[in-house]
């Protein structure tokens, strides 16, 4: 489906009717191809963790009900959720009746592993129950205040390297940022990579890092452009890269791709 048939980007009469109808798939294949993933298998395990803030319904009562969701969409899914399409679908629940969270959750999870071609995963939360927030996670090195005599605001892998002994490092920097496609607006995220082999250049980590500044790309394509070029010109023997992206409309988007399946996006950060 071509990205100019999608919500985003449009003004949009917000439905008070359940319609899954509105989820908008977009493929990834393209992206990986773009990247030169030409053959179908991916170096990576991960997901997409979307935390969608705004889900609400009514109860058998007509009394209305809230609570926050967190959505996993497995990194092999032939789809990702145009996320405004999504955020459309999920106020369609506003004026729908269910039974219980949990009901809600099974419509979601049927609803989005549809649309994304594979099992998705989701988790109602109440939002009555304390949430903890950190500015990184423990154990992660900020790179922000490396020094770069010359930065650059266009995609720069170039600026990647490594060398020397093999090491085990966990580095973080909240300087990502990038454009959606669609419509120029600004995505802001804070970057983790957490890696063994070769010692990154910290200084070139940063510059190709602030390099995305200008660069147009949804959030999990910028995340599996991350790993490819670090996999590429760095040649680590593990490799996790996670975005943890700030919240637009009521979502935020959570890539994630390691070497390592059992990896995870880590916990809620304070930009979120």
């Amino acid at each position: 489906m071509a990205l100019n048939d999608a919500p985003l980007g449009k003004s949009s009469e917000y439905p008070d009717r359940y319609n899954p109808d509105l989820l908008f798939p977009v493929p990834r294949e393209e992206n990986r191809r773009r990247i030169g993933l030409n053959d179908g298998r991916w170096p990576w395990f991960g997901e997409d963790l979307w935390q969608a803030w705004e889900v609400s319904w009514l109860r058998a009562d007509g009394v209305p009900a809230v609570a926050w969701a967190e959505i996993r969409f497995p990194a092999a899914s032939p789809n990702i959720i145009e996320s405004k399409s999504l955020k459309l679908y999920l106020n369609s629940l506003n004026q729908a009746v269910f039974s219980s969270p949990e009901q809600v959750a099974d419509v979601i999870t049927r609803d989005l592993s549809s649309g994304s071609g594979a099992a998705v995963q989701v988790t109602m939360r109440s939002v009555d129950e304390g949430a903890m927030a950190e500015g990184r996670p423990q154990g992660y090195e900020l790179i922000d205040g490396e020094t770069v005599d010359d930065v650059t605001y266009d995609y720069a892998p170039e600026s990647l390297s490594a060398s020397g002994e093999p090491v085990s490092e966990s580095l973080c920097s909240h300087l990502l940022k990038s454009n959606c496609p669609v419509t120029g607006q600004p995505d802001w995220a804070t970057v983790m990579i957490r890696y063994a082999g070769p010692k990154l250049d910290r200084r070139g980590l940063l510059r190709y890092i602030v390099s995305f500044r200008q660069k147009q790309d949804f959030h999990e394509h910028c995340v599996e452009t991350l790993f490819t070029d670090i996999m590429a010109r760095c040649k680590p023997e593990a490799l996790m890269v996670c975005a943890r992206y700030t919240r637009r409309g009521g979502l935020d988007i959570n890539p994630w791709r390691s070497t390592d399946p059992e990896d995870g996006s880590g916990g809620r950060l304070i930009r979120q």
